[in-house]
């Protein structure tokens, strides 16, 4: 089984920057990517930013230029560097993990920005 462990999310003004971890453990075979999504208040789900196995990196439209996500293999953690935060930048931010057809979340960390 494996086990996700978030955080660093947390409350912080507009135009501020936030890091977020997610450290996999477990029964870890082959991540094939490693990402963050997010949710906020009666939206869905979006993707903030994914790395998938030899780096190549996806984000968001509304992300880009101002997140950067990053992956530490020998730790198995995904990092995702959050600078020029707005408050349309609030909701929750979960991890996800795959692991070829198995897809693992984490549990989610609140980011909250303020006007």
């Amino acid at each position: 089984q494996v086990r996700l462990v978030e955080s660093g999310g947390g409350l912080v003004q507009t135009g501020g920057s936030l890091r977020l971890s997610c450290a996999a453990s477990g029964s870890i075979f082959s991540i094939s990517a490693m990402g963050w999504y997010r949710q906020a208040p009666g939206k869905q789900r979006e993707l903030v930013a994914r790395i998938i196995r030899g780096d190549g990196t996806d984000y968001g439209d509304s992300v880009k230029g101002r997140f950067t996500i990053s992956r530490d293999n020998d730790k198995n953690t995904v990092y995702l560097q959050m600078n020029t935060l707005k408050p349309e930048d609030t909701a929750v931010y979960y991890c996800k993990v795959e692991m070829g057809e198995d897809i693992i979340w984490g549990q989610g960390t609140q980011v909250t920005v303020s006007s």
